[in-house]
């Protein structure tokens, strides 16, 4: 039990680590602006705008990042049923948070997981990509720590979940 407290204390920090930069004005446009990347609108339409402009290999892959969105979020609404965690705005006090946050429970990121998962089969399929879509999506998991909404380990759950997906669907379409 002490070992699951002590787990439980350091997320604690971390997460304040980030939050308390919510003052920021630069930082509170970038982040309010990047969650949004790995938000359902933008997922979706993403990848449908990729599957009807693109052909090949690269539609595909499109095609493998759209199962990956889907099946991904089959274990995180499964997740949050079974392990209703609150969110932090919600738990911790001194929490700072935007107007109107989400209601629903925290564990796991599904922002993240949306993200990961898209982006996992095209870094497959064209590995330098990495160096963009991997910070990419790394700044979304911590714009959702940053703007009070998930503790780090909601964000690296969602980052797993999302790429296991992502590994997954690519395997089914490529080899």
């Amino acid at each position: 039990m002490k070992i699951l407290l002590a787990f439980y204390e350091t997320d604690c920090r971390l997460f304040q680590g980030v939050n308390r930069h919510f003052d920021n004005k630069i930082l509170n446009v970038f982040f309010r602006n990047i969650t949004h990347l790995g938000g359902a609108k933008w997922t979706i339409s993403a990848v449908l705008l990729l599957l009807m402009l693109s052909s090949g290999s690269v539609r595909r892959t499109a095609a493998a990042s759209a199962l990956s969105l889907t099946l991904s979020h089959l274990p995180v609404q499964f997740l949050k049923k079974i392990y209703p965690r609150k969110r932090p705005y919600m738990s911790l006090e001194n929490t700072q948070f935007p107007s109107n946050p989400l209601q629903d429970h925290s564990f796991p990121s599904g922002h993240t997981t949306a993200i990961f998962s898209v982006i996992i089969p095209f870094i497959f399929l064209w590995p330098p990509i990495s160096i963009i879509l991997f910070p990419l999506a790394f700044l979304v998991g911590l714009s959702r720590i940053y703007l009070g909404l998930h503790f780090p380990t909601d964000v690296m759950a969602g980052g797993v979940l999302g790429s296991i997906a992502g590994i997954g669907s690519y395997n089914l379409f490529f080899l």
